[in-house]
Parts: C-alpha cells; structure tokens; sequence
C-alpha cells in the first residue's frame, strides 16, 4: 500500500461492536476451518490463520509465527467480523495453505483494510515498490501506508510536522544506516518510543536484491565520490537508471531474493507501526494476522 499523502483516519479491526452483533449459538453458520483461513478466538482475542489441527482443535498462527491451540466449539469463533462455528474440513480439501511474498500466511482475497493513522516512510520511490512488491499483502491486511520521502537530510522537521504519538506511530526505512554515517547520526536525532528508524547497510535499495536475482554475478563496486547509481549503469551497460531499475524490480519475486538485512529491518517496521500502545496485549494480538 504506496500513498503520497498523509491524513487517513485510524479505526479498529471492526467497525461495528462484534458483541453486540453476536447471534445466538444455534445461528452461528459452520464453516470449514480451510488452510489459510484466518479467524479471531471470541474468548482471548488471538487471531491467526489456521495451519492444523490436533484431537478436535485448531491450530492458528498469528503474523509473528506464534501458535496456540482452540477447541472448535460452538460459536467460538469471528470470521471476517461474524461468529461462526468451525469444523475440520473433509479430507482432500483446499490443501497447503498459500504464502505471500512475504513469506506469510495469505489470508486470500481481502479488501484492504481502513489506513492506519501511523505510517512507514521510505527514501525514494524505488524503495517505496520494492516494499510493495514483497509486503504488499500484508500491509493492505494491517491498513499501513508506505510514503516516500525523498531522502532523510530534512527527516528531523518531517517526524516533528508528523506528530508521533500512541496511536500515531513512525517507522522510517533508511540507506546506509551504518555506524558512524549521516544516516545513523540523523537516525539518532528522530528516534522515540513511537518513532523507529531502521535500515540496511547499502548505499542503495538496489544493492538490497540479491545479485542472483538481478541477473549479475555481483552489484559492481563504484569508487567513493562517484554517483552509484550512474557508476552501477556504466558497469552494467546501462544509459538508461528507471529502465534498469524496472528491469531489476520484474525479477524479484518473493523475499528470497532479498538480502536479509532489508528483510529484518522492514519486518521490524510492520511490528512497530500495527501497534497501539494504549491497546491492551489481547486487542494487540487480535490485530497479528
């Protein structure tokens, strides 16, 4: 989810009190608890997809890869915000659940959610479509807003004209976020309780893909002082850096092709910004899918 602007107005999971709108236990409908299906447990508010089933439970796991264990009784239940009834469904169903790019268990097809109040700010455009492209299917899910910010020289004035706050959290994408660089001095300044700032330690997003998955043995090494992604271009035999950089994004295709430190950093984006601090940890796992 890639937006320019900033403004969207925060609301909870549900729209409407779930308990209010509670049928009886004898109107509750019985649905197959298919692979993948992601459902609330009335009783603790944990929420996850269903990965198994063990002696007439089932299995969900939230976002953050924790498992709990739920008896299917009656009523027990929230699907897609109504109460529901699940059953084990019959032998030679849907069969394994399928993953996003991200690694995660897809929820199928899903309107995205209402934008969060709190964001995820990137450099560029280019980072901006590299986070879609992988964590796309879980940011529409959590209703978070990527926005480029070209560049981090103004951030400290960006994150005060912003306003952190519980219920209005930043995360911050950085290049070069190595000790002792620009980056990690400015990192310094603007990091908070509702504030994170974190990055990888390449000079570019584009270094992030994985050589192999970009066509080339290895990203060239470019003299300091030189322009990277014009040294990149030359090496490469490159005249035109959007071309190169469209021909790059088409060959990723999940987050194997990824290097792990960009991984790390924006799982640890999505965790910071799907939290609100005045939410008890119940309501908080409600929202970890």
């Amino acid at each position: 989810m890639i937006a320019s602007t900033v403004g969207s107005v925060f609301v909870g999971r549900y729209d409407f009190d779930v308990l209010a709108a509670r049928p009886s236990r004898a109107e509750a409908p019985v649905v197959d608890a298919d692979p993948g299906s992601v459902v609330e447990d009335v009783t603790s508010g944990f929420c996850g997809a269903v990965v198994g089933f063990e002696a007439g439970a089932v299995v969900l796991e939230d976002r953050h890869g924790r498992r709990r264990l739920f008896p299917m009784t009656p009523s027990a239940f929230l699907l897609d915000g109504a109460v529901v009834t699940l059953r084990r469904p019959p032998v030679g169903g849907r069969g394994r659940p399928r993953r996003t790019a991200s690694g995660s268990l897809s929820v199928g097809p899903h309107r995205a959610s209402v934008a969060r109040q709190s964001r995820i700010w990137v450099e560029g455009i280019q980072d901006a479509e590299l986070v879609e492209r992988i964590w796309g299917d879980d940011l529409r899910v959590e209703g978070v807003v990527v926005e480029p910010v070209s560049g981090v020289d103004a951030l400290a004035d960006a994150v005060a004209r912003f306003g952190p706050g519980p219920h209005r959290r930043l995360g911050v994408l950085v290049d070069h976020l190595v000790p002792g660089s620009k980056e990690s001095r400015i990192a310094a300044e603007v990091s908070g309780p509702h504030v994170l700032v974190t990055g990888h330690p390449y000079v570019d997003i584009w270094q992030a893909v994985r050589p192999a998955a970009a066509g080339v043995e290895a990203w060239p090494t470019i003299p300091p002082g030189q322009p990277w992604k014009a040294g990149v271009c030359g090496a490469l035999g490159s005249s035109d850096p959007a071309q190169l950089w469209r021909d790059i994004l088409a060959r990723v295709n999940d987050y194997r092709d990824l290097e792990t430190p960009l991984i790390n950093a924006v799982e640890r984006l999505i965790d910071h910004v799907t939290v609100d601090d005045s939410e008890t940890p119940t309501a908080q796992n409600a929202r970890a899918t």
